[in-house]
C-alpha cells in the first residue's frame, strides 16, 4: 500500500492518504502531550510501544465482536486502518476517581466508583474539549440521533468489561480510559484511533504505581519503561 500525501496530524499519529481512497496509514508518533498540549516533550520509541499495545488491544476487543477500523499493523509505529467520519466526541468511562473528576466532584483520589461512569467530551482544542451531556451532543448534531448516543454508551461500557477483566489478570488496575469511535462508508460505528497508555490509565494492583501519561503529566519519569511494563503484561499467557 503506498503511503500518498499527508491527511491529519494530531497529538499522537499522523494519518496518510493511501492508493485506495478508504484506507489510510495511520503513523503513531513519539510527541507527548498533556493539559491540551500545553506541556509537550518527546520519548523516543514511544510511537512503537502505543502501535503495538493498540494493536493488541484492538485484536483482543474484535474478539470479542468490537469492530474496529484496524486493518492490519505494517511496522513496528505504522498501521493500516479504514478511513471513517470521526465522531467529534471522546467517550471516557471510568471506574476509579481520579484526574478531572476529583476535582470537579470533590472526590477522593482513587476512590472506586459503583458503576462505570460513561461522559462524553466535545472534540475542541480551542474550547479544550469540554464535558458535554447528551443534550449538548443532540443540540450541536455531534451525533444524528439518541440512539447513537446510546450505542456510543454501551459501546464503552463493553469495551470497558472486556479490558477491565483482561488487566486484572495482569495485575492492573483499569482507571479509566477514552476511547474515539468512526463511521465507515459503509455506516458502521468502529472504534477508531487507539487504546494505550496515552489514553488510559493503568495502575498496579500491589503497588498503586502508575503505568501510563500520567508520568509524564506529573513528571514522575519513567515514561518509556512504563509503556513497556503495560505492553509486557499485555503479551504475558493467561487462562
Amino acid at each position: 500500500m503506498e503511503k500518498r500525501e499527508l491527511l491529519y496530524e494530531g497529538k499522537g499519529k499522523r494519518l496518510y492518504k493511501t492508493d485506495d481512497e478508504n484506507v489510510l496509514i495511520s503513523e503513531f508518533k513519539d510527541d507527548l502531550t498533556a493539559f491540551n498540549a500545553q506541556k509537550i516533550g518527546n520519548e523516543e520509541g514511544k510511537g512503537a510501544l502505543n502501535c503495538k499495545i493498540s494493536t493488541q488491544l484492538f485484536r483482543l476487543l474484535e474478539e470479542h465482536g468490537i469492530k474496529t477500523h484496524l486493518i492490519e499493523t505494517i511496522s513496528d509505529s505504522t498501521q493500516l486502518v479504514k478511513r471513517v467520519s470521526i465522531i467529534p466526541l471522546e467517550v471516557v468511562v471510568r471506574n476509579i476517581a481520579t484526574g478531572s473528576l476529583v476535582k470537579r466532584l470533590g472526590l477522593k483520589d482513587g476512590t472506586k466508583l459503583p458503576f462505570a461512569l460513561v461522559e462524553f467530551y466535545y472534540k475542541d482544542d480551542d474550547l479544550n474539549d469540554p464535558l458535554v451531556n447528551d443534550e449538548h451532543c443532540l443540540m450541536m448534531s455531534l451525533v444524528k440521533s439518541e440512539s447513537d448516543l446510546e450505542e456510543l454508551k454501551r459501546l464503552g461500557r463493553e469495551i470497558n468489561g472486556i479490558l477491565k477483566k483482561f488487566f486484572e489478570k495482569r495485575g492492573l488496575s483499569l482507571v479509566d480510559f477514552k476511547v474515539e469511535f468512526g463511521i465507515d462508508v459503509e455506516g458502521n460505528i468502529l472504534l477508531s484511533d487507539e487504546i494505550s497508555p496515552d489514553s488510559c490509565r493503568f495502575w498496579d494492583m500491589e503497588t498503586n504505581e502508575k503505568l501510563d501519561k500520567d508520568r509524564f503529566r506529573q513528571g514522575l519519569g519513567g515514561v518509556k519503561m512504563a509503556y513497556e511494563e503495560v505492553l509486557r503484561r499485555i503479551l504475558e499467557k493467561k487462562d
